[in-house]
Parts: structure tokens; sequence; C-alpha cells
């Protein structure tokens, strides 16, 4: 063999290990269908949904909103609490058993702060003043008075412009009787034979005021009370035990402006307005 035939045969073996140039056997490498798809491309870093910043927005404005609200001043509803408490007449109520913070609803839909006091036997509805920290008024329902208590959703007349959403409680004391005609015109009248509540917007702020604030627990215990003030002192005509309705709760207003202005600004709140107070 000639010296060019053996160079010759190692020029060849050095082009066929040539690892620049691929083997005609290696498989090509797969194309991603990901990146030639159109309706996944920007799948990896999608942008924040517009449902979710809007939510955002929403409570952040709310915690805003609620921080005005003078009893979630640090002590403010604990001191409250026992203020009201002093008020209470051993020798007429008995002993207090639970302090609750709801929102009443009056007869023209206005909504007003209270803390309801749940006795031996009575109800005790209080408007206090979180700024100035005193009872202004006192209502008093013995508890062998009442007859039925409903609980529901909202509802009006079939011409009337209001709406409420949600859901109250109605403890009624006096089927019997019915408020004057004029009544129903007169925001101020206090001849309604009962007393609806709702839930008060602080109870979303922590578990001390959700607990404070649940309707629920509150109904139960008005309800276990009066059917203890009835067996112990027992009104003529009357049943035995409280009527519990789970029914739509009405409200005979129809167009309420005054109500409506006054609910859009919380008026029936104890509320930092500003520099001010209300």
């Amino acid at each position: 063999m000639s010296d060019g035939d053996a160079l010759k045969a190692v020029d060849l073996g050095e082009k066929a290990t040539n690892p620049l140039k691929p083997s005609l056997q290696t498989p090509p490498e797969p194309v991603s269908s990901v990146q030639n798809d159109p309706t996944t491309q920007g799948a990896a870093t999608p942008e924040p949904r517009l449902e979710a910043r809007e939510d955002q927005w929403s409570s952040t404005l709310n915690q805003f909103k609620l921080k005005k609200f003078f009893v979630l001043r640090p002590g403010t509803v604990d001191h409250a609490i026992e203020d009201v408490k002093t008020l209470v007449s051993q020798q007429e109520d008995g002993g207090v058993k639970s302090v609750w913070l709801l929102t009443e609803i009056d007869h023209w839909n206005t909504e007003l702060e209270r803390l309801a006091i749940i006795t031996e036997n009575c109800l005790l509805i209080c408007k206090y003043d979180f700024l100035m920290f005193k009872c202004e008024q006192i209502e008093r329902i013995p508890l062998n008075f009442v007859d039925h208590v409903s609980h529901g959703t909202f509802i009006f007349p079939q011409h009337s412009l209001l709406s409420r959403e949600g859901e109250g409680l109605r403890i009624n004391w006096d089927k019997m009787r019915k408020p004057a005609f004029s009544s129903r015109w007169n925001p101020f009248a206090k001849d309604y034979p009962y007393a609806t509540f709702t839930y008060h917007p602080v109870r979303i702020v922590n578990e001390k005021f959700a607990a404070l604030c649940e309707l629920k627990d509150f109904q139960e215990q008005v309800i276990a009370a009066a059917n203890l003030a009835r067996s112990k002192k027992p009104i003529p005509g009357k049943e035995n035990e409280v009527l519990v309705l789970n029914e739509p709760i009405l409200i005979e207003a129809y167009v309420g402006l005054m109500s409506f202005i006054g609910n859009q600004n919380k008026l029936g709140y104890c509320l930092a307005r500003g520099n001010i107070g209300f």
C-alpha cells in the first residue's frame, strides 16, 4: 500500500467522525408547540386582572371609610359597654346578659347606630354618643311583652322608590296595637310596637366586632330571654312562648328622600366628618 492510499483512508475516517457536521441519523430537535401557538404567547407572565385591581381598590376604600367610625377607636366600645351597664336598674331590669352593637332601621328606612342590652327582664335600646361617651336615649322593652320575632330579607311596598339589601331582625312586643296613620308620615314617631335591626357596618373589621354585631346570636339570646321572662311573669291573653317567623321584613316607606340622604352620609352613626364629628 502506498503512502497516498493510507493518507486517503485517514481523511475519510476523520470526515465520518467530524463533530462539526451532525449525523444524518440524528433526529431533529422538536419544536415547542407553545412557541408556535399564538393563543399561549404571554401566558407565562400574565398581567394582573382588572377585577383583582378593582377588588383591592374597593377593599382599601372600605377600610378607609370604616376608620371614620368613632366606635373603632381603641378602647371606645369597651368604655361604652361598661358605661351603659351602669344605667341598668337591677330592680327593674335585672342582671345584664349581653350587650350588642347593631344598626336599627326605623319606619322611614333610616339607619341608626345602637347599643342593645339584653337583661333578665328587659331589652334596652340605647342611643350612645361614642364621641362624648354618653348615653343620649334609652328605650326599655319588657321581654315578657315580646309577641314574635321575624327574621328575613327586607322588602318594600310595590310602588316604593326605596330598596335595601341584606337581612334583618324585627322584634314585636304588641301585635294587637297598630300605629296611627299619621305616624307613617312622621319620621319622629315613636308609637311603633316593634324594633328592626340589621348588621352594623364595622362587623367586618375583626373577630371582636364580628361577635359583637352578630345578628343571629342576638336573635337567639333575645328569644331565650323573652321565653324565660314570659314564664316568670306571663301576660294574660298571650301565648307561653315567643313565635319565631322566617319571613320578609316589610318597611312601609315609599319615597324616603330624607332617609336616603341620611343613609348615604351615615348621619345615624357617630362618624368623623373632616374636622368635626357628628
